[in-house]
Formats: structure tokens, sequence, C-alpha cells
């Protein structure tokens, strides 16, 4: 039996924070808003995969109110997720996802997102797309203003 998942998620740049991507740490002078790291490339992962299994989104897993997941970094959130389908009987077959930012040049660190993402995840590097757009300057991730990804997610019955 396969399912797939769709996941989204976008967050608001801010200055003074760290930019952390698919697991990877970026060298600029702005990160993303958010109570947890606020990657939104491994949120939108986690989704497709919790939705592929048909379980509520990652909001409800690690809800913003709760102090524990202040700041934590978003590959031990996706760790939890795929050891939650391992225990339900789901392995992932592939992802496939998509960054949606103006700025910082995302190309040369698609290679390490795609190893921490592998790593956090159980799978190889093989299994996981990771593509980089841009919005051409329109709405707010065109401006630089916000960060987005969407993902999906194929599972299989282990």
């Amino acid at each position: 039996m396969l399912r797939i998942g769709h996941g989204y998620d976008i967050h608001r740049t801010i200055a003074g924070r760290p930019l952390v991507l698919g697991g990877v740490r970026f060298d600029c002078p702005f990160g993303l808003d958010g109570h947890s790291d606020a990657d939104c490339l491994t949120h939108a992962i986690c989704d497709a995969l919790l939705g592929a299994a048909g379980l509520p989104d990652i909001g409800h897993h690690f809800p913003n109110t709760d102090p524990a997941f202040k700041n934590i970094d978003s590959q031990i959130l996706l760790q939890r997720v795929v050891a939650d389908l391992a225990a339900r009987g789901w392995k992932i077959a592939n992802i496939d996802s998509s960054l949606i930012a103006e700025k910082p040049k995302i190309a040369p660190h698609l290679a390490a997102m795609k190893a921490a993402l592998a790593k956090s995840a159980g799978i190889t590097p093989e299994q996981i797309g990771v593509k980089a757009t841009t919005n051409e300057g329109s709405d707010d991730i065109g401006r630089g203003l916000a960060i987005a990804a969407h993902a999906v997610a194929l599972i299989e019955r282990a």
C-alpha cells in the first residue's frame, strides 16, 4: 500500500536569528521567525509525511505553545515524525520538496540539505529531492520578507 502526502510551510524573515533550512545553517544576516528553529523546509516535509499517514499536522504534534519545542532543532522533529510513522508500520519511499526564497542562494547548499534530511529521515539522499526557486520579486517572498517550502512524501507499508 502506498500513500502520498503534501506539506507546506512559510515563515517571515527576521534579523539577528540564524537561518536554518533543511537542517543546514546558512551564513546570512537573517533567519526565520518561529517557535522552533523555523526550518520551513523540514516543517513542510514533516507535514507531508504526517499527511500521508493520515495524521494531524506538525502543529498538533509539536505545538508552538509548548516551551519544550522553543528553539528546537527541526531535525529532531523530523526524527520523531519518522519514528511515529515506523511505529504505525510505515516507511518512506521518497520525499520531494521545493524551497521558495529570493535570498540567500540555495543551490550551493542543496547537497548538504539532502544529506541532513536523509540522515534525520533514515533514508538515502537519493530518496530526497530538494529544489529551489524564487518568486520573481512578487509578494512577500519575492521581496525577501519570507521563505516558504512545499513537500510531497510517498510512504509505503513496512
